[in-house]
């Protein structure tokens, strides 16, 4: 039995997130359907964890285990052969025994993207939120800021959040501006179900003036989500990087 590493790719837009769903296209659904094709097991893989509907990655990471005796390189060639054109398999390996994508991760980050001008795009619109309101990046950054370190997220948790407990440790939450462009990454040891997007649609209302600083600090530590902002459309939202042990 091998255990193989994927990291992939996607395009969200036309998928109900990574979760398998009866009856709806998913990123899982339709790599499990090629590798049972391919190796004629009942192939199950495990992602670092569950992204929305709408929600892109460029690199998430999955693992299956197989008797095959395909290899790595012949896995990736027939998979970007066969998967709809909105997933890539940007790499395949194999990994040692104990490697599992979701429960060895230790940091995985997200980012972003907003469009801050009055008018919309019309190329690119479909990854990023528009915002046309002016955005002060410095109050948000500092209302970011708030956010480091350990702390009981449950403020900015989405409903029916599988999850043992709401804290989380967030190492590193930045914003960054090119012309209209603004772009907010942010790591962390775990997230919550929306918690990205909850975040960001509440440092949204910061930069228009609806929060302070001091009203961001409030609301995570009210562990409220009434009293936090709306939640952010999922096209801006990335996946970017999912980091583990070494060992």
């Amino acid at each position: 039995m091998k255990n193989f590493k994927l990291t992939i790719e996607y395009d969200g837009g036309s998928f109900h997130g990574w979760q398998a769903q009866p009856g709806l296209p998913t990123i899982q659904t339709e790599i499990q359907k090629v590798l049972t094709l391919m190796t004629r097991e009942n192939i199950v893989i495990h992602g670092s964890g569950r992204t929305d509907a709408g929600v892109h990655a460029l690199a998430q990471v999955a693992h299956f285990r197989s008797e095959t005796r395909i290899s790595p390189e012949q896995f990736q060639v027939a998979l970007n052969q066969l998967l709809p054109k909105g997933i890539v398999i940007t790499e395949c390996r194999y990994v040692e025994d104990w490697f599992h994508a979701r429960f060895s991760a230790i940091r995985k980050t997200y980012r972003y993207r907003i469009l801050n001008r009055s008018l919309p795009m019309a190329v690119g619109r479909q990854y990023l939120w528009h915002v046309r309101h002016d955005l002060d990046l410095s109050a948000m950054q500092d209302a970011a800021n708030q956010l480091l370190g350990e702390h009981d997220f449950k403020a900015f948790e989405g409903s029916g959040s599988p999850r043992v407990t709401t804290v989380r440790r967030i190492d590193r939450a930045e914003f960054s501006r090119e012309g209209d462009l603004i772009a907010f990454e942010i790591s962390a040891n775990g997230f919550l179900k929306f918690m990205v997007r909850n975040i960001v649609g509440t440092l949204v209302d910061v930069g228009k003036g609806k929060h302070t600083t001091e009203g961001l600090k409030a609301i995570l530590q009210s562990k409220d989500r009434q009293k936090g902002g709306a939640t952010a459309p999922p096209q801006g939202l990335f996946l970017m990087h999912v980091e583990y042990p070494e060992h």
